[in-house]
């Protein structure tokens, strides 16, 4: 498997934790309480596994190479693009850690930001990958020289090698099948 069938791939499981964050954010919504353990799960699949891991591999590696060799087009992509989003994202977390720790504190207006922080979030992931899948990888895949994507999936099997040697992938996989029968049975 390649870097970018890797990527996507990758992108699948994101999805499918996304459709978990919003049946919690739905539970929250028609009155139930707001199980701070399962939301604390999904703020960690998605800071380690969609971020540090997925994001890891696209920013030090593919988004890198098209910054470097795709002329302005590409820096722009990336640098305007799907880099402002990746922050966006980490940005939706830093809040919705927050507001749920203002909730739990006792302030249940903060109920909203948990909400609208979490389903921001799902909706611009859900946006950015089909963007990356359709467009980003496309572009990177049909651009760069041969060489430069060999050295790229080179890089990325090796990142994968280390992380699964820290079972990395098999600790958020199994998390993420844990909530989806909680949530999505």
């Amino acid at each position: 498997m390649n870097s970018v069938e890797l990527m996507v791939k990758e992108h699948d499981n994101i999805l499918r934790m996304l459709k978990v964050v919003r049946k919690a954010c739905m539970n929250i919504l028609n009155g139930g309480e707001i199980n701070y353990d399962d939301f604390n799960n999904m703020i960690d699949f998605v800071r380690k596994y969609a971020d540090a891991h997925h994001h890891g591999k696209e920013e030090k590696f593919l988004f890198k190479e098209m910054q470097l060799k795709l002329g302005k087009l590409g820096e722009n992509l990336i640098t305007h693009g799907m880099l402002v989003e990746h922050d966006y994202g980490r940005l939706y977390m830093n809040d919705l850690t927050e507001a749920l720790h203002r909730v739990k504190n006792g302030d249940e207006e903060s109920k909203l930001d948990v909400i609208s922080n979490a389903i921001g979030y799902a909706s611009l992931l859900t946006r950015h990958i089909n963007k990356e899948n359709d467009a980003v990888y496309k572009f990177g895949e049909n651009n760069l020289p041969a060489d430069v994507m060999e050295e790229i999936n080179k890089k990325s099997e090796e990142f994968e090698n280390e992380a699964e040697k820290q079972g990395i992938q098999k600790h958020y996989i199994d998390m993420l099948e844990n909530l989806e029968k909680k949530y999505l049975a």
